[in-house]
């Protein structure tokens, strides 16, 4: 991706101040989304447009687009976690992501529960942020040989 800063201070330093306040709102939809609307997709989707608006705003040798680049490397980790969850309700005896089935010593019922959903939304949210910020970056670069096809 190769592309200047935003040349306007009010939009750096906007981006500077809301980015971090969309990624922190994607975090509580993430951890509260079985309560009402939401959740890891939603949240995941609200953290890959940060990433993808950080970018857009401070260019491509910032700090916040290598982190957005380094997302990139994360590409499959949320199936992972989402499959290992449902592994472990598998393990447990139950059905693939029931979570009552698997049995964590200390925790009740609900708490298992709970922490069972959680865990599969950050596996959605991370396998979305990841799937949004590489589209985005994909469509972004320039193929230098596609460009310049008589060269």
């Amino acid at each position: 991706m190769t592309q200047a800063p935003h040349d306007s201070v009010i939009v750096r330093n906007l981006g500077a101040h809301l980015i971090p306040l969309v990624q922190l709102f994607a975090l509580y939809i993430l951890f509260f989304g079985q309560y009402g609307p939401g959740g890891g997709f939603v949240g995941g989707v609200m953290l890959g447009a940060s990433f993808i608006v950080g970018s857009l705003i401070f260019g491509a040798d910032d700090p916040a687009t290598a982190a957005a680049n380094r997302l990139l490397d994360g590409d499959g980790l949320g199936l992972i976690i989402f499959v290992l969850v449902g592994g472990l309700c598998l393990i447990g005896g139950g059905e693939f992501l029931n979570y009552t089935s698997v049995r964590i010593p200390g925790l009740d019922a609900p708490s298992q529960r709970y922490l069972g959903i959680v865990l599969a939304q950050i596996g959605v949210a991370v396998d979305v942020a990841v799937t949004a910020v590489s589209i985005v970056f994909s469509l972004s670069t320039v193929n230098r040989d596609e460009a310049n096809p008589g060269a």
